[in-house]
């Protein structure tokens, strides 16, 4: 169940018998030959096929995130940590105070941070649960990028979902970022080229479903536990 769909009457009716909710944040910027916001739509598609399976609300997504990496690629849009912080923090404490007392945080981007407030706020509300998820480092992706021997990066095939694409992506393996050469003074773009981190650009999509599958599976897992 997304808030899109829903009134606050609806919220305060699924209140009186769960208390759980989903929070994804993620990111605005550079994927390659990807989504701006790849790192957005997967954590939400996830979220949407949990929510099909437990029946648990989803909040709106954070559609920022901590991007300064990436600024020199247009279309990318950066909070600073302190301002995701106060953010993420705001979020779950307005919740809070509406009776949601479980949280999965599903997190699509690898540059935010685990806010400092979350856990202040679990310390002012020890009645609060805030598990935060990073799918692209859970044991089934792990697993899954072994099994099939790949590397899991920036804007690969780990990204390269049939919903996340906006353009034709190479059927070539790209060698890895020399990420060293930044390191001694070269440019960002200079280095990084089209913005991948290396690696595969895609995969079958029969793969990618079962990927999908899998990672919906340890989601859906975690929710149940909260």
């Amino acid at each position: 169940m997304l808030f899109d769909d829903l009134n606050w009457m609806d919220v305060e009716s699924y209140l009186k018998h769960d208390d759980r909710v989903i929070l994804i944040t993620g990111a605005t910027e550079q994927h390659a030959y990807l989504s701006l916001l790849t790192d957005i739509r997967i954590p939400t598609r996830l979220a949407m096929a949990v929510s099909h399976q437990t029946h648990v609300l989803v909040a709106p997504p954070l559609n920022f995130g901590v991007s300064e990496y990436f600024m020199d690629y247009p279309g990318t849009i950066t909070l600073s940590e302190e301002t995701f912080n106060a953010v993420v923090s705001d979020i779950v404490y307005s919740l809070s105070r509406h009776g949601f007392r479980r949280f999965l945080i599903l997190n699509g981007h690898g540059g935010n941070p685990f806010p400092v407030g979350l856990q202040e706020l679990s310390a002012f509300k020890p009645e609060l649960k805030i598990v935060w998820h990073s799918w692209w480092k859970s044991q089934a992706a792990q697993k899954f990028a072994a099994e099939i021997n790949q590397t899991p990066d920036h804007a690969n095939w780990l990204e390269n979902f049939p919903f996340t694409r906006v353009a034709e992506s190479p059927q070539t393996i790209k060698p890895p970022v020399d990420f060293e050469r930044m390191d001694a003074g070269k440019n960002r773009r200079e280095v990084m080229g089209d913005g991948s981190f290396g690696g595969a650009y895609q995969i079958s999509d029969e793969l990618m479903q079962t990927f999908f599958d899998r990672l919906v599976h340890e989601i859906t897992e975690i929710v149940e536990g909260l």
